[in-house]
């Protein structure tokens, strides 16, 4: 399976800095509205549709560019910005050209998919559709879409997906979808700061509870009652219990396991938060619907990996503020749910460094003393996931714009209009890779059994729950603002 975040030996940059320049170079050219030129309005959007010759669009309507037109200068320019990226990375561009081309040609269809009037429309626009019913899903289900067309390429047409291979990484396009979406909650601050601060504070909560909690548990069930060794149980720990591939990643080289380890997990990892964002948005939809914010940051403490993270934050925001326009007729503003989820996680990731630093002290000094093997305080700096200074950059930038004049606050939301454009479809893409690259039939070829029981207990026997109490302590009764118009 490859690997979500290893680039090849000529490689340049790491995908955490090509994902923060693409994403600021976005976010740049987005700006351009609020200096009166505007440089993304071309951007084709997915909108609700039942003739499918009005599935897309420009998103500025006063860009006088047709649909057709529209969509091949998107195409044309995210192909050309991410073939820079790959550049930068140091891959093999005739491969990634190919393949990724044709990987964006499925995305964009899994997304105008997903906007399909009876699988996409709210119940408030039924009337005006001519319909009598729909899934209630919104758009949102193109990333739904996405990873079912995935799962079935990575699991019955392994060729293709090996084909597919030098575009698939997931890790990139959702740090770059996170770097872009900065701006969008920057703008949502601004409007409502009081909030925000609420947010920000609870979210810093996940640091203790994954870190403290989760790990120690996990360890201690790793080694006792299942008999790993170190070298198994700290990378495991830190895979289930902190930020998946990421953590397992770091944590191994933190206590110099042998590469193989970090790998296996990793592929864990990936497996089990697929099942994730196929089952808790739906719980969340169920059960959750009336305390929004609750979700939200639950799915940034339970789910593993920042693509699958976020991508279920994004499900559960559109599944449950369907749920309330419908039933109780109450309009949830968009994105405050997945703010809160990004918030968890981005605490999470941003103590990587932190924890991998922590233990390769405590394997210098106790476990593995070696005179001439100390690990460096440069080491936080160089686990550090970049693509969270590319966040709140954006973020930053656009809040206090708003802040100082809030007479910007038109041109900000259709400057933020515009970047989410590539925002989302940077999702569409990650659900699509994460797809292919997951094989459900590595656990049983592999003999990962032992290690997957492991995985399996402790994720589904406290550590969804445990976040689920969490969540609830530190966001219940904490609402989105409630859209008036």
């Amino acid at each position: 399976m490859p690997q979500m975040s290893e680039t090849s030996a000529r490689t340049t940059i790491s995908e955490d800095w090509a994902s923060v320049w693409l994403g600021l170079a976005i976010f740049v050219l987005s700006l351009g509205v609020l200096a009166g030129v505007d440089l993304l309005g071309w951007s084709a959007t997915p909108r609700v549709w039942l003739d499918p010759a009005a599935s897309v669009g420009a998103v500025a309507k006063s860009s006088g560019v047709l649909p057709f037109a529209a969509l091949a200068f998107t195409l044309i320019f995210v192909l050309a910005v991410t073939t820079l990226g790959a550049r930068l990375l140091g891959v093999g561009l005739r491969r990634f050209l190919a393949s990724f081309t044709v990987l964006l040609a499925i995305a964009y269809v899994c997304w105008i998919a997903g906007h399909y009037a009876y699988i996409a429309a709210t119940s408030d626009k039924l009337e005006s559709l001519g319909i009598g019913w729909s899934l209630n899903l919104t758009g949102e289900a193109g990333y739904i879409v996405a990873l079912v067309v995935g799962l079935v390429i990575g699991n019955f047409f392994k060729g293709a997906a090996a084909w597919f291979a030098p575009a698939l990484r997931p890790e990139w396009y959702i740090k770059t979808a996170v770097v872009i979406m900065g701006a969008a909650l920057g703008v949502k601050s601004a409007e409502a700061f009081g909030l925000a601060n609420h947010v920000i504070l609870r979210g810093v909560c996940a640091v203790i509870e994954a870190y403290l909690i989760y790990w120690a548990i996990i360890y201690f069930v790793a080694r006792r009652w299942f008999g790993f060794g170190r070298e198994w149980a700290v990378p495991l720990a830190s895979g289930i219990s902190i930020c998946g591939v990421s953590a397992a990643i770091a944590t191994g080289a933190a206590i110099r396991a042998r590469p193989i380890v970090p790998i296996t997990v990793s592929s864990l990892v990936v497996i089990f938060a697929v099942v994730e964002l196929l089952l808790l948005p739906f719980l969340a939809r169920q059960f959750l619907y009336d305390e929004p914010m609750v979700a939200g940051a639950w799915m940034g403490l339970a789910v593993k990996t920042d693509g699958a993270a976020i991508a279920s934050g994004a499900i559960t925001e559109s599944l449950i503020r369907s749920r309330a326009l419908a039933e109780d007729g109450i309009a949830w503003a968009d994105g405050w749910i997945l703010m809160a989820t990004t918030t968890t996680k981005i605490f999470i990731d941003i103590f990587i460094g932190v924890w991998a630093f922590i233990l390769a002290l405590i394997w210098a000094a106790k476990i593995e003393p070696r005179a001439t093997d100390r690990p460096r305080a440069a080491e936080i700096w160089a686990r550090f996931p970049k693509f969270v200074i590319g966040y709140l950059l954006t973020f930053l930038v656009m809040l206090i714009l708003v802040r100082a004049d809030p007479d910007v606050l038109p041109a900000a939301r259709a400057a933020t209009d515009e970047s989410n454009v590539y925002r989302q479809l940077f999702f569409v893409l990650t659900f699509l890779s994460i797809g292919m690259v997951t094989d459900f039939g590595r656990l049983r070829r592999e003999g990962m059994g032992r290690l997957a029981v492991v995985y399996g207990l402790s994720l589904f026997g406290f550590i969804i729950w445990v976040g689920l109490a969490i969540s609830w302590l530190f966001f219940a009764g904490v609402k989105p603002p409630v859209l008036t118009e």
